[in-house]
């Protein structure tokens, strides 16, 4: 297990918002992530959310964007924001576009050089990440959801529905729904997993609703109907999947909110319910 190098702590709504760094194993890099520890971590140990952000943000963006820790407070919940890329790997052209490489893990595991030296996001947020924090960090692994929005919103949706048994609730963010139909996935996965189509269905919601299901609670989703981006996030597709594969899906579109933080912020604190509910 490596070590956590403490960056800042700042005390946060009785709580501490954490920042850390350490030698991560899956993505041959050093990894920083965000947690937020509410009050009640000192009677007992409390169920986490972690949480998945977009193309070409850190783990800062939601920890000082969103406002959720009064609601984590509030409702006894840590919450875990991990990176969305490896960084330090010094692939060349890692940099030069804002929808793959740097700040665009896409929350898989590549397979295609140079990109499977590091660029391993799925197998640091559901394996490596949660070890780490279960060890250093009083959650219960019992109760554990996740969310995300846009490239997170993907992510959330395919680490929850790949692992069924890890995480107990999912929610997401006007999230990317079928990486597969739209040209940021399509380009990433190019990239990261290579041309053959078939080994891409593992990484979209909807073929992974179709194939397998959801046995969890209903899955959250909030839309913004003034995103511009929703030709690339194509809610539709995934509602339409979950009907066919019979899971829930709670698909608010949210009148004149658009695609950034302002959106998140405002309704955050319901996920935040949301979860709280279903991890009890």
């Amino acid at each position: 297990m490596s070590a956590l190098k403490q960056i800042s702590a700042n005390q946060c709504w009785g709580g501490t918002q954490y920042t850390y760094s350490h030698a991560s194993a899956a993505t041959n890099c050093t990894m920083r992530f965000s947690v937020f520890i509410p009050p009640q971590a000192s009677e007992g140990k409390v169920p986490v959310l972690y949480w998945l952000s977009g193309l070409t943000c850190t783990e800062e963006n939601f920890t000082v964007k969103a406002g959720a820790q009064r609601m984590a407070a509030k409702l006894g919940m840590a919450v875990v924001a991990p990176d969305t890329s490896p960084r330090g790997l010094n692939i060349p052209g890692e940099g030069d576009s804002f929808d793959f490489g740097l700040g665009a893990g896409f929350y898989v595991d590549a397979t295609e050089a140079p990109w499977s030296k590091g660029y391993r996001m799925y197998s640091y947020v559901n394996d490596e990440l949660p070890t780490l924090i279960n060890s250093a960090f009083p959650v219960d692994p019992k109760r554990v959801g996740i969310s995300g929005h846009s490239m997170g919103g993907h992510g959330a949706l395919v680490c929850a529905l790949r692992n069924p048994a890890q995480y107990h609730s999912v929610s997401a963010f006007a999230p990317i729904t079928s990486p597969t139909r739209c040209d940021w996935g399509r380009k990433a996965f190019t990239g990261y997993l290579g041309t053959d189509e078939r080994t891409w269905a593992s990484y979209d919601s909807t073929r992974l609703l179709v194939s397998q299901g959801w046995k969890g609670p209903s899955i959250l989703v909030d839309q913004g109907d003034k995103d511009n981006f929703l030709p690339m996030l194509q809610p539709q597709l995934l509602v339409d999947a979950a009907a066919e594969a019979n899971v829930a899906v709670n698909l608010r579109m949210q009148g004149g909110y658009d695609h950034s933080y302002f959106f998140v912020q405002s309704f955050i604190p319901d996920h935040l319910r949301f979860h709280a509910a279903n991890l009890v």
